[in-house]
C-alpha cells in the first residue's frame, strides 16, 4: 500500500487535489492523508470547496492563515514536519506555488521523504512574485515533477532539472470536465445575480503586485470600471483585495461585487460569461477550458500557450492572436491517472 500525504491550503489546490484524490480512492493500492494548512481560512474559500468537490475532510487542519510570508511559511513548515515525523508517508504530494507548497516540499525533503510536485516547471521569470520563488525552490527539491505543458518541461531542463520530469497534462482540466455538467445542474448564481448569459464579464483580482500599492490597485479598478460601461463586471471579492481597497480609500463603484463563491458557482460564472479579466494563473486556464477570451491583469503569465493559442492576452500593450486554436498540451482529462501511475512506478 502506497501512502500519500497531500498538502493543500488554497482554492486552486483544493480543485486540483479533488481530481487526484478521486483517482486515489479508486485504487486499492493507495491511501491518502490530507493536510490543510489553513492558508485560505475564509469558509467561502475553503470549507465550501471540500463540500462541493466531495473531498473527505482533511485528516489534519493546521489553521495557519494570515500573517507575513515568513511567519506563515515557518509555522506551516513546523506543523507539517510534526505530522511527517509521526506518520512517515511514502510520498508527499504538493500542488502549485503557494506558501503551503513550499512548506510541504521543504518539510518532506529535509526528512528524506520523496516529493511529488503537481504543476511543476511553470515560470513567470518575475522574481518579485512570491509564487515564482516558491515554484523554483519546490521544483529543485522534488523527486517527481509533473508538468502540465511541454514549455514547463523545457523550463526545468534549462535549470538542469531533467530527472523525474514528466509531461502529464493539467489536472485542472480533469476537474473542469467533472464539474461543468454538475454546475449546470445545480448552480443558479447567474440567475440570482440577474445576469444574462453571454452578456457579462467575470473578474478576479488578488495578486500582491495588484494590491500592494494604491497606484497599482487603482489602475486595475479603473480598468474594470471602464469595462463595466459596456456590460456588467462581476467581481468575487478576495479578502486581500477588500482589505487593500479599504486601506487605500478606493471603491468598487459600478462593479458587481459579490462574496467569494464556491467552486461550482465559479464554474457556472465562467461557463456563462462573455470574457474574463484576472490576475490568477488558475482562472486563466479555466477561462480557456470554457473557451472564453481572457485578459491577464499582469505583465507576464506562466501559461504562455494560452497566449500563443489566441485565448489570452496580457494587459496593456498586447492583443489576441488570431486564429484561436486548441491546446493539446493540457491533455485529455486523465492527468490524475497518469500521475498516480508514475508514483506507483517510482516506488
Amino acid at each position: 500500500m502506497t501512502t500519500i500525504l497531500t498538502v493543500v491550503g488554497a482554492r486552486p489546490q483544493f480543485i486540483k487535489a479533488a481530481a487526484v484524490s478521486r483517482a486515489i480512492r479508486a485504487r486499492d493500492s493507495m491511501s491518502e492523508i490530507m493536510v490543510h494548512t489553513g492558508q485560505h481560512f475564509d469558509a467561502n474559500m475553503s470549507d465550501v470547496f471540500f463540500d462541493e468537490l466531495e473531498i473527505a475532510p482533511p485528516t489534519h487542519h493546521l489553521g495557519i492563515g494570515g500573517g507575513g510570508h515568513g511567519r506563515m511559511t515557518g509555522r506551516m513548515l513546523e506543523g507539517i514536519e510534526e505530522i511527517l515525523e509521526a506518520g512517515r508517508p511514502d510520498w508527499v504530494l504538493i500542488y502549485g506555488d503557494t506558501n503551503s507548497t513550499i512548506a510541504g516540499a521543504l518539510a518532506a525533503a529535509k526528512l528524506h521523504i520523496p516529493v511529488a510536485h503537481v504543476e511543476a516547471g511553470l515560470r513567470s521569470f518575475n522574481k518579485r512574485m512570491p509564487e515564482e520563488i516558491n515554484r523554483v525552490l519546490t521544483d529543485h527539491v522534488s523527486t517527481l515533477l509533473f508538468c502540465p505543458t511541454q514549455a514547463a518541461v523545457g523550463n526545468l531542463a534549462k535549470e538542469g532539472v531533467t530527472t523525474g520530469v514528466h509531461h502529464v497534462g493539467d489536472v485542472m482540466y480533469d476537474a473542469t470536465l467533472n464539474a461543468r455538467a454538475k454546475a449546470r445542474e445545480t448552480s443558479d448564481i447567474v440567475g440570482q445575480l440577474r445576469l444574462e448569459p453571454g452578456k457579462y464579464v467575470l473578474s478576479t483580482v488578488h495578486r500582491a503586485e495588484n494590491t500592494e500599492s494604491r497606484e497599482s490597485l487603482e489602475s486595475v479598478l479603473d480598468y474594470l470600471k471602464a469595462k463595466a460601461v459596456g456590460m456588467p463586471v462581476v467581481l468575487p471579492l478576495h479578502p486581500r483585495t477588500s482589505a487593500a481597497a479599504k486601506k487605500h480609500g478606493l471603491d468598487f463603484d459600478s462593479l458587481t461585487v459579490i462574496d467569494p463563491v464556491g467552486y461550482l458557482d465559479m464554474v457556472a460564472l465562467l461557463d456563462g460569461c462573455a470574457e474574463v479579466l484576472t490576475d490568477s494563473g488558475g482562472v486563466q486556464k479555466e477561462a480557456y477550458f470554457h473557451r472564453k477570451p481572457c485578459t491577464t491583469l499582469r505583465k507576464e503569465t506562466e501559461w504562455v500557450e494560452t497566449i500563443e493559442a489566441g485565448w489570452n492576452r496580457l494587459w496593456k500593450g498586447t492583443d489576441f492572436k488570431s486564429p484561436r486554436t486548441n491546446i493539446a498540451d493540457y491533455g485529455d482529462g486523465k492527468s490524475a491517472e497518469q500521475i498516480l501511475n508514475l508514483i506507483e512506478m517510482a516506488r
